[in-house]
């Protein structure tokens, strides 16, 4: 199989596999600790969640503190709840945001969208309402890769007197990340474990808890997998020391599958773009037979968490798509361990399937 759907998630790194091992059982038998215990196997779990701690630190700005939770889409909501009561209602957020944020934006109330262009980019100068308390922009999106102008945003938010929250999920471990006062992150898309995530909040910042019982966090409740931890760790430590050679790599495979999708329209921008996403149609493609015509390359119809509703894209409705072209649109996502001859052979898989529906 060929897996090209590094949106959806990554390949777990052998060093983090490694680090999590340890804490999973271990050689001597004392890795299954609850580092939340006083007692000697508890304040060794702690000490293990506190090493990932700092090495996750490390991919965000400083001066904030990094908050474990289940995953992104628990910081997002933690975020954008936690911080109602201190803030205008307003909440400002890009059309092209994970449903994650523009679900909870709209259960929250006085939600509005901040349009993008056709190459799906926000633009700062847009503006934003009086009551605005919360702005809301993704580092990159999940579907075409694009880059936002977060920093832009960031001017404005403070301007307005309003938080700003960044959607990091694709951007970690890629760029720099700007000093905004919430950041959400996602350890498997960094090629470390399932089902922990990250909240940093800038000093300063105060939330309400959202689940009560223990706030073991601090703001947030819940016994901490000191395995996951490290492995959350040992993967954002990792993406820190190869930030410059991932990006020289993932460069040139996009250069090799743009060659091979010369003939497909590329949806998004080719430059504000994260180039480990490749989001084409073409038109009359049938994506649900490409599918079946090429099981064994691993790609996408449009966002993971979308996969399956028949629905279009959000996203690529945003930037003008009809409904029949975000229909024709395929995602190929690519980094670290993607070989260039896998690029080649799913891509050329994918391109002489889609042609051989009009034979």
């Amino acid at each position: 199989m060929i897996y090209l759907d590094y949106q959806a998630t990554t390949p777990l790194a052998p060093e983090a596999r490694d680090a999590m091992l340890r804490w999973l059982d271990g050689a001597d038998g004392m890795g299954f600790g609850n580092p939340h215990s006083p007692h000697r196997m508890g304040r060794q779990a702690k000490a293990a969640v506190e090493l990932a701690r700092e090495r996750v630190a490390a991919l965000l700005p400083p001066g904030g503190q990094v908050i474990f939770t289940g995953n992104a889409c628990e910081a997002l909501n933690l975020a954008m709840r936690g911080s109602a009561g201190a803030r205008k209602p307003g909440i400002a957020f890009s059309a092209i945001e994970h449903a994650a944020v523009y679900e909870t934006a709209e259960v929250l109330g006085n939600a509005t969208r901040l349009a993008v262009d056709a190459n799906g980019v926000t633009n700062p100068a847009d503006g934003l309402p009086e009551d605005t308390g919360l702005v809301a922009v993704m580092a990159v999106n999940n579907e075409i890769g694009t880059v936002q102008p977060v920093r832009g945003w960031l001017e404005r938010a403070r301007a307005a007197g309003a938080l700003m929250l960044c959607d990091a999920v694709q951007g970690a471990g890629k760029q720099v990340l700007p000093d905004c006062d919430m950041i959400a992150i996602s350890a498997h898309k960094i090629h470390g474990p399932k089902g922990i995530g990250a909240l940093w909040l800038r000093d300063g910042i105060e939330l309400d808890p959202q689940v009560t019982g223990g706030l073991q966090e601090g703001v947030r409740s819940g016994t901490l997998s000191p395995a996951l931890c490290a492995g959350f760790g040992a993967a954002a430590q990792l993406a820190v020391e190869r930030m410059e050679e991932d990006a020289a790599h993932v460069e040139a495979l996009w250069r090799r599958a743009r060659e091979i999708f010369s003939e497909w329209t590329l949806n998004g921008s080719a430059n504000a773009r994260w180039h480990g996403n490749l989001n084409v149609r073409k038109d009359g493609v049938d994506v649900a037979r490409l599918m079946s015509d090429c099981r064994d390359v691993m790609f996408s119809a449009g966002s993971a968490c979308a996969s399956g509703s028949g629905k279009p894209s959000h996203v690529l409705k945003a930037i003008g798509l009809s409904e029949a072209e975000a229909k024709s649109s395929i995602r190929l996502g690519f980094g670290r361990y993607t070989t260039l001859e896998e690029v080649e052979r799913g891509a050329m898989a994918l391109d002489k399937a889609a042609k051989e529906q009009w034979a």
